[in-house]
C-alpha cells in the first residue's frame, strides 16, 4: 500500500484554478466515500482552503498511477473539462509524509509559520475520521503531523512576531497600553488597511470602533462590517476625547492632523497616551506630532519595516524547523511506514 498526496496550492496554481477544486466542509464525506468506493484509495483525507486542495490517501495503486487516477476523478468530481495536470504536484510515501509536517508546520504557507492551516488540518482529519475514511496509516500520518507541528511552535521562534501590518499595528498598540480591552478606536478613512486594521483591533479586546470618512456611505458601511459607529467626516474631532488609538487613512493631499491642531485637541482631554497609526500614502499625519507628550505616532513604513524583520527573523529559524522535521519523519518512517507497504517494495522509492 502507498501513501500519496496530491494536490495544487497557492505555489503552484492560481487562485481561479484552486476555487475551481475546491470543497465546502459539507462536501467532503461525499468526496471521500466517492474515491473509496471508485477504488481509488483505502483512506482518505481532504484538506481544501483558500490556499490549497490537498488529498491525501493510503492506496494500492502505484503512484504514478495513483496519481494520474486521482487527477482525473477530482478533475470529474468537480467537472472540470481543460487537463490542469501541469499546476498539480503529487509526492509519495515519505515525501508525502514530509509534506505534511511542513504544512502542518507553517512552512509551506503564504505566511511563513503562521498557525491557521494546523486547526485547518486537524478539521479535515477529523472530518475523515468520522466519517470512517482514516485506517491505521492515515491517523499514524496525521497525529505524527501535529505532534511535529506542536515541536515546531514550541521549540523554535518560526510562529514569532506578526507580519502584516495591521498585526504589527495590533502589537505595537498592546505594548504602549499593557493591552487593549476597553480600548475606544475611531479609523478615519475606509480603506481596506483601515478596515483589517480595526478588526484586528476589536479581536484583541478594543471596545469600540468609530468610522469617519469624507462619504459617509462609506463611513456606515464600513462602521456595519464591524460593528462599529459612522460619524461624518467634519464630525471627528468631538470624538477626540475619549480615544486612545487613531488609525487614519485617507487620500488627503496634505496632513488630516497637524502639530498643532492635535496640540490644541490634547490641551481639552485628560492626559494619556494616544497612539496615531497612519497608514497613508501621502501621510496623513504631521511627523512633529511625536514631539507631543504621550502621542505615539506610527506611519505605513514604521510597520512594514517591523514586519519585515519578523519575517526575516522566521526565515533564520527554518533551518531549526527543517531539523525537527527530518528527525520526526526517521522517528515515523522507522515505526510505521515500513510495516504499511506491501512486501517486496521500499517504502522510500
Amino acid at each position: 500500500m502507498s501513501l500519496l498526496v496530491l494536490g495544487l496550492s497557492h505555489h503552484s496554481a492560481p487562485v481561479e484554478l484552486r476555487e475551481r477544486f475546491a470543497y465546502p466542509e459539507t462536501a467532503v464525506p461525499g468526496v471521500l466515500a466517492r474515491l473509496r468506493e471508485a477504488g481509488l484509495a483505502r483512506e482518505a483525507v481532504l484538506l481544501s482552503t483558500c490556499n490549497r486542495v490537498e488529498l491525501y490517501v493510503a492506496t494500492d495503486y502505484p503512484g504514478a498511477e495513483a496519481s494520474t487516477a486521482l487527477r482525473t476523478f477530482l478533475a470529474r468530481d468537480r467537472a472540470v473539462p481543460v487537463p490542469v495536470d501541469h499546476a498539480w504536484y503529487a509526492h509519495q510515501d515519505s515525501r508525502s509524509a514530509e509534506h505534511l509536517f511542513r504544512v502542518a508546520s507553517g512552512l509551506d504557507s503564504l505566511v511563513l509559520g503562521e498557525t491557521e492551516i494546523l486547526g485547518q488540518l486537524k478539521r479535515a482529519y477529523d472530518v475523515a475520521l468520522q466519517n470512517g475514511c482514516t485506517g491505521r496509516m492515515l491517523n499514524k500520518l496525521f497525529q505524527a503531523a501535529f505532534s511535529t507541528a506542536k515541536r515546531v511552535r514550541s521549540e523554535t521562534g518560526i510562529q514569532r512576531g506578526n507580519t502584516s501590518v495591521a498585526s504589527v499595528a495590533v502589537e505595537l498598540a498592546e505594548k504602549i497600553f499593557d493591552g487593549l480591552k476597553g480600548r475606544e478606536v475611531m479609523v478615519i478613512g475606509a480603506g481596506d488597511t483601515s478596515e483589517k486594521t480595526a478588526r484586528a483591533l476589536l479581536s484583541r479586546g478594543a471596545r469600540s470602533v468609530i468610522v469617519s470618512n469624507r462619504s459617509f456611505d462609506r463611513a456606515a458601511a464600513l462602521a456595519k462590517d464591524v460593528g462599529g459607529r459612522a460619524i461624518h467626516f467634519d464630525e471627528w474631532e468631538r470624538e477626540f476625547a475619549k480615544l486612545d488609538i487613531i488609525v487614519s487613512s485617507t487620500s488627503a493631499p496634505h496632513y488630516v492632523i497637524d502639530r498643532a491642531r492635535l496640540a490644541n485637541m490634547l490641551s481639552q482631554r485628560p492626559s494619556r497616551p494616544l497612539l496615531l497609526v497612519d497608514l497613508a500614502v501621502p501621510r496623513d499625519v504631521d511627523p512633529a506630532v511625536k514631539e507631543l507628550d504621550n502621542v505615539f505616532l506610527a506611519n505605513v513604513d514604521d510597520l512594514q519595516g517591523i514586519a519585515d524583520e519578523h519575517v526575516r527573523a522566521r526565515q533564520v529559524e527554518r533551518a531549526r524547523c527543517d531539523v525537527i522535521i527530518q528527525e520526526r519523519l526517521e522517528r515515523w518512517a522507522g515505526e510505521f511506514l515500513m510495516v504499511c507497504v506491501a512486501p517486496g517494495r521500499l517504502a522510500f522509492e
